[in-house]
């Protein structure tokens, strides 16, 4: 084949697709996993020797594990969540027909010195916090199935074991993760990796000891000479493994952060940076008619530009059932009534706009309260908010005197949770109005995650407009009466499992503290300064 055809042939497998996925907006479409728990983190990996037991499996993970043994999805990843991102994200892509034609290890290296040269070490955290939900989406259910079989497991891979070891260790169990160090400078990653000299020894203790790697893949390190037998699946065998399903997750996922919404493959993220410009622009226009246009106007300008605010009837939502309390609150004394003059809406939260989205819907001015809002986001909103301050007597007196002043909305889980679980509501509400009214919330985006945990949180409401199409359903539930139950937790917890039954959503204990800790290693409490 002549030279400048094979130097063509990637700039057209990019663009020849580009504008027939970005129409049917295929690309970006991301699955939603099922509940887990929070996990605990695991201790710094340790340089000394690790002796395994018997009847162990040593795997490759992009050759047995994952579907695709193509590292450059995970590698945009971390280019995007790092300093730059968007310059080190345009680079890697602007490398990719370069890297077509790279060995493996070259083009790891490459793309390992663009992705982590000059970031922060203490600061790293998408390989906790990010990397495990694709991980996970991409691997295999036939190769899940042969490593899951193992009673010990050893897995090796080819990227930096601080993109892997989280997922491994945490979320697949396995004991001990083969990844090369990365060297680092005066706390800052140089981008360059240890060579296999510096990786964790180990030490087999005999018994059975199985490999399971890819066809035409070197397996470089030395672990594998311990195998009694090595067995190896071909790149089309790999190509007709079926995704692993939601339910066979050994610890499914609650928790993520990043702002991409769908796979950032080479087509993907291309067809990202070209929508990019008008998503922006888009962004802008939408928030600035939401801000300055009355509600119903701005709703149907909003509409034609692809924002969809859809109302879900009443009638054809889950019944809420009649609160038994013959039995269930028997001998009890009633609750005070308590005197408002305003009606109480509890929704779940997804998004900083669930407030402004439930007015719309209403089509009347109403008042949010909020735990933590940047000064950007109170400046453009079109409601009023108000802030709380996790003092329980406070924040009561003050959602009191707002629930006098009109209608109020909160939002009980104190934090978004982006999958389809609820988290646990904070009694409060139970105690400032006699009628509580429930609302469902789900929302559907396809390009960009419209909230984080690490990132700038006033950018939040603009990526969510960013998004192509991006969706809002909302669906009012049948009123709940708060003075029957004398207990205010007892209410909480009806209203999460009327919400999470009407949607689909498994309910959970797990709390906004739980959430911060696991993904930014904090209690999710910091200045609002622009954060």
């Amino acid at each position: 084949m002549p030279l400048k055809h094979r130097l063509s042939r990637p700039f057209l497998s990019l663009a020849r697709p580009f504008f027939k996925l970005l129409l049917a907006n295929s690309i970006f479409l991301h699955h939603r996993p099922y509940p887990t728990t929070i996990l605990p983190k695991h201790p710094p990996p340790s340089h000394a020797p690790v002796v395994l037991p018997t009847q162990t499996l040593i795997f490759h993970v992009e050759g047995c594990l994952l579907r695709s043994s193509s590292t450059f999805p995970y590698f945009m990843l971390v280019a995007v969540e790092a300093a730059g991102g968007l310059f080190r994200a345009l680079l890697l892509l602007f490398l990719y027909p370069a890297l077509r034609f790279m060995g493996n290890e070259a083009g790891v290296r490459m793309m390992t010195m663009v992705c982590f040269f000059g970031v922060r070490k203490k600061s790293f955290r998408v390989g906790r916090a990010v990397l495990p939900k694709f991980l996970m989406e991409g691997v295999g259910e036939e190769g899940f199935e042969e490593v899951r079989k193992a009673g010990r497991r050893v897995g090796v891979s080819g990227m930096p074991r601080v993109m892997v070891e989280s997922f491994l260790k945490e979320y697949l169990e396995v004991e001990v993760v083969i990844g090369r160090e990365m060297k680092e400078l005066c706390g800052f990653y140089t981008g360059f990796m240890q060579e296999e000299e510096g990786e964790e020894k180990v030490v087999i203790n005999g018994g059975d000891v199985l490999g399971f790697a890819c066809h035409g893949q070197h397996l470089h390190h030395s672990v594998f000479s311990s195998c009694k037998e090595i067995h190896r699946v071909s790149e089309a065998e790999k190509s007709r493994w079926a995704p692993l399903p939601r339910d066979k997750y050994p610890k499914p996922l609650i928790f993520h952060d990043g702002r991409l919404a769908f796979r950032p493959t080479p087509t993907a993220t291309l067809a990202m940076f070209m929508w990019l410009p008008l998503g922006i622009t888009l962004s802008v226009c939408r928030t600035v008619i939401s801000i300055f246009l009355p509600t119903r106007l701005s709703v149907a300008i909003c509409a034609l530009t692809g924002l969809v605010n859809r109302i879900v009837s009443t009638t054809s939502a889950a019944k809420i059932r009649p609160f038994d309390s013959a039995q269930t609150h028997l001998n009890r004394p009633l609750k005070k009534p308590a005197t408002s003059s305003g009606h109480l809406y509890i929704c779940n939260h997804r998004t900083l706009l669930d407030p402004v989205y439930i007015s719309a819907s209403l089509n009347k001015p109403v008042i949010a309260v909020v735990y933590s809002l940047s000064r950007v986001s109170e400046l453009i909103s079109p409601i009023k908010t108000a802030r709380l301050t996790r003092n329980k007597a406070d924040d009561r007196r003050k959602m009191e005197t707002l629930l006098k002043e009109g209608d109020l909305v909160v939002c009980p889980e104190g934090t978004t949770c982006r999958e389809p679980y609820l988290l646990r509501f904070s009694p409060l509400f139970a105690e400032l109005a006699d009628e509580i009214t429930p609302v469902a919330l789900r929302v559907d985006t396809a390009m960009f995650y419209g909230t984080t945990t690490c990132g700038f949180k006033w950018l939040d409401s603009f990526y969510f407009a960013m998004n192509p199409r991006p969706m809002y359903e909302i669906q009012f539930l049948e009123s709940i009466s708060s003075v029957v139950s004398c207990d205010p937790r007892e209410t909480a917890n009806r209203v999460q499992s009327e919400i999470g039954r009407c949607l689909g959503f498994r309910c959970t204990a797990l709390t906004r503290k739980d959430k911060y800790q696991m993904l930014a290693g904090n209690d999710g409490v910091v200045p609002t300064k622009f954060n």
